[in-house]
């Protein structure tokens, strides 16, 4: 097992701005915790995003995603979002995220995630470079 096998937690405060009129958390904004969790996944292991655009012309964009809501979040609620690297692909990553009330140990949100490496400038898929992940 290395460092990109480990779970990584990230915790996430719910704003007024990420629920609908009822206080409960709106279902597109579940998308933005999942990607703040993969972000900050990238920072832990020490790769920014924008030193890899500028650096090697290239981003990650999510190319699909499947999420099955379990609980709803509400307002104020403390979460943790977590995220797995479950598979590294010539041009891909893949992975699993949760959403998580910790008081509780509830599974909020699970997700299925795959980040595809593209151009920059075309958005065409290009090989993840070598030596960009630790081992």
């Amino acid at each position: 097992m290395t460092t990109l096998d480990l779970p990584f937690t990230w915790p996430i405060r719910i704003y007024w701005e990420d629920t609908d009129a009822g206080g409960v958390v709106y279902h597109g904004s579940y998308l933005r915790f999942l990607e703040r969790a993969r972000t900050e996944w990238l920072r832990s292991i020490g790769i920014d995003q924008s030193r890899l655009k500028a650096d090697h012309g290239l981003v990650f964009v999510v190319s699909s995603i499947s999420v099955s809501f379990r609980r709803p979040a509400r307002l104020d609620d403390e979460l943790l979002a977590t995220s797995v690297l479950s598979k590294r692909g010539g041009a891909s990553l893949h992975f699993q995220q949760t959403l998580i009330r910790p008081t509780s140990a509830e599974t909020l949100l699970e997700a299925q995630v795959r980040a595809a490496c593209v151009n920059a400038q075309n958005f065409r898929p290009m090989p993840i470079p070598s030596g960009l992940f630790p081992d």
